[in-house]
């Protein structure tokens, strides 16, 4: 199915730039793709909605070919470098090396060029910067726009589609959406004339399965579906799956013959299997079925790599000797730059061996000239079994025959989720390479628990709309102040499709509120009318159940402020008790901590763990029962002190108190609840026989006129929400000096001019460190040390702190986190989203890794202080370092810093860091 925006009219005819870019295809353009290259030959914009696959880029191809045609530029932007690279080379080849630049974070090729590939990111700063290279600008193409929804960086897309000069023609690629005419009605209202062409139509047809032991199963029934309103299950599936799943219970299964796609005879009789046969036998099993090459989604990268070694294991050969070779060619060619000494400890030769069998894995933990190579190698039929995590769906371009999904659970940072029907129509898109197969497979695995019902309502559902995750940021709100002064920006931000959502949203909060306001006078009116008795009654028992509320909330904010006050007192070496949970009992204070918000000293228990609390594990204030001596250096890491300490705390003889008094309640002595008590029990209403049926009436009363009450408030909350943020943001930004009211006008100062330069997500956090002088006097390794605890994040949260390496590192890193600390009490006052915490996990291994010490002895160090980390991971932080070291060299506002940060950047950019690093 295909639809088109009717707010635009689109030509029926090829125009002579259209004609004559169709004659270079080896293809014929599908009937989308022409209309999206007339509408913007016509000179329009243009918004694309298609499946994976579905051939979107020759619409932005196309806009490069009208740029040229013209003489004006073209800028080609992607979400992530990996596909910056890969659209550089394809247009490269096409156009020339000299009439195609490149800009990434780390990678600046012939930039003056026609056309040039680039990040969203790098975009969006020249748009900050008012670059000279967007003059002659005709046209931006902007792949995966889908993106903008990522609650990390989603922003930026916005950012670049408000910021645009007027005159650009806007060519948006996106995957298919639900809500994409609305996307597009907020693209015509904020970029001009926009088409909308839609597509539905996968272009090679996707076939679902299931994998029930060995017998692979079609999740549909192709001959119930003709005569069907909708997809029919195969009735075969749902009935060996019952049997399965009968027989565990029963705790014996012989599988009953019976026809599957494979043809095969299902299970080893005599015990249940719940759980999917071995990977290797899977693998084997689609290999016969003429199913490969396929990519096998596992959501962990542990996962990804033991699957491989499982197949390892198994003596799994996918190759000839002839393409063994031609593979190690390739991977010659990749790693010639990977200093010798580096490849033991980057796990190279069991990775090679993997490859020359035609298996992989494929993951951001890997290095990246490893992932590069294992691309390069699937999209050549080399290797016919990738083993991947959820992130090779984002927008590389490395289509399967067949997609196999191991689980239908995924964790997504916070808890373990089902998958939605939008991240299985992802993961299954790549199934199916056009121009190759006729058909594409999706697999999903089966085990208990895993109904095709589930399967088949994942594979129809066609739901999943595009929101908008944009929220004003410091750096966003200084360099909008500085263009355009203060009115235009909140102009500007109330333009976004965010607010755009958020005022369409209240729409339907209207209509709730005239529903709300017929069912509550209609509820008066069954209580006697306004001025009934009994609703002076009722207001009286909802002020008294208000008022017990809000001294129970009194109460419990006391008795927090009552702990925190303790925690804030401990002293190292205070014996404490902690009263309830997994954690009870005593405990002694390792390390102390005097943030008066939210203190968490570190302790070690007498049951050996050790870790930080806070004042939710103690609902009364804390004290010392008593103290113990403690080394001068407690490594509480390891095993062993903590089982010492834990013996020593044991024999102290402190034991825990028992069971606390209970504290006395404030509402016994509250005067304002003991009269609305007197006057509820001397109302006349009180002793009414028919009382509680009215109560129940007023009960519903009372509930509607607050559900009435906070809608209104959420319209009012929605209308214009991200213009109030800005003035919050405003409003820190003035106090703290980086913008300044003068003669009714709001300026940039120096130090906001500084903040306009950085883009790391603790942008505020930076500008103040580099104002207060708080990294001066650090070497290039200690700087970078330092700056990495703002841009590394740990993969798993709880993980203590690790000590800076030196007596500057530490004394400097001490000074950042007092300054998050202040900045953090700030937002919290103006209802700002805070600041991330400062993350000290990677300051060891950049510490070293900038000493010139080698990658084995980094990651070694690294694994020593609790944070293991992949050679993939430490390429991808170090880069991170890098950026923003290199943004601090020109925002600092004194030389010293800035000479730090570039021979910083100098010492980190060597070895695997520089290998591949476009």
């Amino acid at each position: 199915m295909s639809t088109e925006s009717d707010r635009v009219i689109v030509a029926d005819l090829d125009g002579p730039r259209l004609t004559e870019f169709t004659s270079l295809l080896p293809f014929p353009l599908d009937p989308f793709q022409r209309r999206a290259c007339r509408a913007l030959e016509d000179g329009h914009g243009v918004l694309v909605c298609a499946p994976t696959g579905a051939g979107k880029t020759v619409v932005g191809e196309f806009a490069v070919h009208l740029a040229l045609s013209s003489g004006a530029k073209c800028f080609y932007t992607t979400p992530i470098k990996a596909l910056s690279n890969q659209k550089f080379a394809e247009l490269t080849a096409r156009y020339g090396r000299g009439h195609v630049g490149l800009l990434t974070g780390d990678q600046s090729i012939n930039s003056d060029a026609p056309i040039v590939v680039m990040t969203t990111e790098v975009l969006r700063n020249m748009l900050y910067a008012e670059s000279p290279a967007l003059r002659g600008l005709s046209h931006v193409v902007m792949d995966e726009v889908h993106y903008l929804a990522d609650r990390f960086r989603g922003a930026v897309w916005e950012e670049v589609i408000l910021h645009l000069p007027e005159d650009v023609r806007l060519v948006s690629l996106s995957a298919t959406v639900s809500n994409a005419e609305e996307f597009g009605a907020w693209m015509e209202t904020v970029r001009g004339n926009t088409a909308v062409v839609v597509d539905e139509t996968r272009p090679v047809p996707l076939w679902q399965h299931i994998l029930v032991g060995r017998r692979l199963f079609d999740l549909f029934d192709v001959d119930a579906n003709a005569g069907a309103s909708g997809p029919v299950i195969d009735k075969t599936l749902v009935r060996y799956v019952k049997e399965r799943v009968n027989a565990e219970r029963m705790g014996a299964w012989e599988a009953p013959r019976g026809r599957g796609r494979s043809g095969r005879g299902g299970g080893r009789p005599g015990r249940p299997e719940s759980r999917p046969i071995p990977r290797p036998e899977v693998i084997k099993l689609l290999d016969e079925e003429g199913l490969l090459p396929a990519i096998t989604f596992v959501f962990s990268r542990a996962g990804c790599d033991s699957a491989v070694d499982q197949c390892l294991r198994s003596g799994l050969r996918l190759t000839t000797e002839e393409q063994a070779v031609q593979i190690g060619e390739v991977i010659e060619r990749h790693t010639a730059e990977i200093p010798r000494g580096d490849l033991d400890v980057l796990g190279y030769w069991e990775w090679r061996d993997a490859l020359e069998r035609g298996l992989a894995a494929h993951h951001a933990g890997m290095l990246p000239v490893f992932r590069h190579t294992v691309e390069e190698l699937f999209v050549r039929g080399l290797v016919r079994a990738v083993f991947a995590t959820e992130t090779l769906a984002l927008g590389i371009n490395m289509p399967a025959r067949t997609v196999v999904l191991e689980r239908l659970v995924k964790f997504n940072g916070e808890t373990h989720a089902n998958l939605s029907p939008g991240e299985y129509t992802q993961l299954t898109g790549r199934a199916g390479r056009r121009g190759i197969d006729v058909e594409g497979h999706a697999v999903v695995l089966w085990q208990s628990g895993v109904e095709p019902t589930e399967v088949a309502g994942l594979a129809t559902t066609r739901t999943f709309p595009l929101r908008s995750s944009f929220r004003p940021s410091y750096n966003m709100a200084i360099n909008l102040v500085e263009r355009m002064g203060v009115d235009a920006s909140r102009a500007l931000l109330e333009r976004s499709f965010a607010q755009y959502q958020a005022d369409a949203s209240v729409v339907g909060l209207v209509r709730g509120i005239e529903r709300g306001a017929a069912t509550r006078n209609e509820l008066l009116t069954k209580l006697g009318g306004a001025d009934s008795p009994y609703v002076e009654y009722t207001e009286l028992r909802a002020r008294l159940k208000e008022r017990e509320r809000e001294l129970e909330r009194q109460g419990r904010t006391d008795r927090r402020n009552d702990a925190v006050t303790s925690l804030v007192g401990l002293r190292r070496g205070d014996v404490i008790s902690i009263p309830s949970g997994r954690r009870s009992g005593l405990a002694v204070v390792l390390e102390t901590d005097t943030n008066s918000v939210d203190p968490r000293p570190l302790v070690l228990t007498e049951d050996k763990w050790a870790g930080r609390v806070s004042s939710a594990d103690f609902p009364t204030p804390v004290s010392a029962l008593g103290s113990m001596r403690l080394p001068r250096h407690v490594d509480h890491r390891t095993a062993r002190t903590r089982r010492d300490l834990a013996s020593a705390l044991r024999s102290t003889g402190i034991t825990p108190p028992g069971r606390g008094r209970r504290v006395r309640s404030s509402a016994a002595d509250d005067r304002e609840l003991s009269t609305l008590r007197r006057a509820v029990r001397s109302h006349p209403c009180h002793t009414w026989p028919d009382r509680e049926h009215l109560a129940r009436l007023a009960e519903k009363y009372s509930r509607v006129e607050r559900e009435t009450d906070a809608m209104r408030q959420k319209v009012a909350a929605t209308t214009n929400s991200l213009a109030r943020t800005f003035d919050r943001i405003l409003a820190l930004l003035t106090e703290r000096g980086y913008v300044e009211h003068a003669e009714g006008e709001v300026r940039v100062t120096e130090r906001g001019s500084k903040l306009t330069r950085l883009y790391s997500e603790s942008d505020l956090l930076v500008a103040e460190c580099l104002a207060e002088g708080v990294w001066r006097g650090l070497g290039p390794a200690e700087l970078a040390s330092v700056v990495s605890a703002v841009v590394f994040e740990s993969r798993q949260e709880g993980e203590s702190m690790a000590q800076g390496p030196t007596g500057n590192i530490r004394h400097a890193l001490a000074r950042t986190l007092a300054t998050w600390h202040d900045l953090r009490a700030d937002e919290i006052r103006l209802k700002l989203p805070p600041t991330r915490e400062p993350d000290t996990g990677f300051m060891i291994a950049v510490y070293k890794w900038a000493r010139k010490e080698s990658l084995e002895d980094v990651l070694f160090a690294a694994g020593q202080h609790g944070r293991a980390l992949s050679g993939g991971d430490f390429v991808r932080w170090c880069r991170q370092v890098i950026d923003l070291l290199d943004q601090i060299r020109t925002a600092a506002p004194d030389t010293e810093v800035s000479a730090a940060a570039s021979k910083a950047i100098s010492a980190i950019r060597r070895g695997v860091v520089a290998v591949d690093a476009a």
